[in-house]
């Protein structure tokens, strides 16, 4: 297909494909997959080789937020039974990381519900930041908080935070659909914050929640124009009790569309196959490794992943390799089923690893 060999040749140069190129690859066929694929590995493998980064997700606080986030078990008001607990104590948050990076994770996120940290909150987690670098100087660590006000990026940062993450979910037409208590032009403002600030900005999106081609081009290229360094590609986990519990519209074939739509728009970003993948891609999942170059290990923060060890086999067998803790992720240039079938049996809400008495799935 000549759209396939621009799009590489665009990839090569850090060159955006048109907005109506992005669209073109959402639209291509199940006959057409294995070859998009092969284009957008081509662009994956030219900016990071055959090196899978692996993250690891610490549920810092789980549920009791105020938002209505319309995709989130966390959200309120909502009745998923999940685990619900309140900050846990920086030497607990170390201990649960300890198990991710003893999986091989290169990164640790921490994430809490709500919507955004107060100035103790921040205070809490920078001291979570210090305990789980001291001896890990190594691992990056992710704090994922909600929105941010004046000054506490900075703190994060100088308490020894690398990243910082706040995902724009889905375009600015749409925002409004799924969320009402905070605005898309909130999160714009945290990544920016978060940039400003001298930490790594990792932003992203949902696909699934009922939007169009428009709508995941739109997002896309603009996470694109925020520059995040990395981009996490969730596919929508609908979970009981949610207002999007019925959204089941994603087959494996869509999900390998957008990954790739996303290398070729963000062709030298870190590419995150995050929440979902194993709901949504199923057994090609093996095939989204040729798109993205980063995953999540083990669980979710409410829902459970499949076995580490699974993951990390999956990763062997396909032929690439885990990014050791020392390896820059970045190019140097950047470091300074069936359609509407409902797979509730792939859902498992989370009883394990933080917040349990149970050992961690890493």
């Amino acid at each position: 297909m000549d759209l396939l060999k621009t799009l590489v040749d665009k990839g090569l140069r850090r060159e955006p494909p048109t907005r109506e190129e992005a669209l073109a690859v959402l639209a291509t066929s199940d006959d057409e997959l294995l070859d998009v694929v092969a284009a957008a590995g081509r662009v994956r493998r030219h900016w990071f080789g055959r090196r899978v980064k692996l993250n690891y997700l610490v549920n810092l606080k789980s549920g009791l937020c105020p938002e209505d986030c319309s995709y989130c078990s966390q959200r309120l008001g909502a009745e998923s039974g999940i685990l619900k607990y309140t900050w846990l104590k920086p030497g607990e948050a170390r201990e649960a990381a300890a198990a991710g990076v003893a999986g091989g994770a290169k990164r640790v996120c921490l994430v809490a519900s709500g919507r955004g940290p107060t100035d103790r909150d921040v205070d809490r987690v920078s001291e979570t930041v210090r305990a789980i670098k001291e001896g890990n100087e190594d691992v990056e660590v992710c704090a994922c908080l909600g929105l941010l006000s004046d000054g506490q990026a900075e703190r994060l940062r100088a308490a020894g935070a690398d990243a910082y993450n706040h995902n724009l979910n889905t375009s600015e037409a749409t925002y409004g659909d799924i969320t009402t208590t905070h605005t898309y032009a909130d999160r714009v403002d945290t990544v920016r914050r978060a940039h400003a600030a001298g930490l790594s900005a990792c932003s992203g999106l949902i696909a699934g929640l009922g939007e169009s081609d428009e709508d995941l081009v739109d997002v896309v290229f603009a996470l694109r124009a925020l520059d995040p360094d990395s981009v996490p590609v969730n596919f929508l986990i609908p979970m009981e009790g949610t207002p999007l519990a019925g959204e089941w519209h994603l087959t494996p074939q869509r999900c390998l569309r957008v990954l790739a739509m996303t290398r070729f728009v963000c062709p030298d970003a870190e590419v995150r196959i995050a929440g979902g993948r194993e709901v949504h891609l199923r057994t090609l999942q093996p095939l989204a490794l040729h798109l993205a170059n980063s995953l999540f290990l083990g669980d979710y923060l409410t829902s459970e992943g499949q076995a580490g060890k699974a993951d990390l086999e999956m990763i062997a067998d396909a032929g690439f390799e885990v990014e050791d803790a020392g390896r820059t992720t970045l190019p140097e240039h950047r470091a300074g089923g069936t359609a509407g079938a409902a797979r509730t049996d792939l859902v498992a809400v989370r009883r394990r690893g933080a917040g349990t008495d149970l050992a961690p799935n890493a």
